[in-house]
């Protein structure tokens, strides 16, 4: 699997069934040359009445599993 296929995934979260969305970039250690992080771009309608960007960026440590249609993780932060 590429990296644009990767991005076309949705991520869910193991913990509440929710759906985050998909990963529109990443967070690369080229030194050892793999990925920290995956980000997902949160809730904009309701943060653009405050002009606030907020995302979601979850450890790799923190995926469960890669399936063929989704990204399964564990994400503790605020929804």
């Amino acid at each position: 699997m590429n990296l644009t296929q990767f991005k076309q995934l949705d991520v869910v979260n193991i913990i509440d069934g929710k759906i985050l969305g998909n990963i529109s970039d990443f967070n690369i250690n080229i030194a050892e040359g793999r990925i920290e992080n995956i980000i997902i771009p949160g809730n904009y309608k309701i943060k653009a009445l405050f002009n606030s960007k907020e995302e979601y960026i979850i450890p790799w440590e923190d995926i469960k599993k890669i399936g063929e249609e989704v990204i399964l993780v564990t994400y503790k932060g605020d929804l």
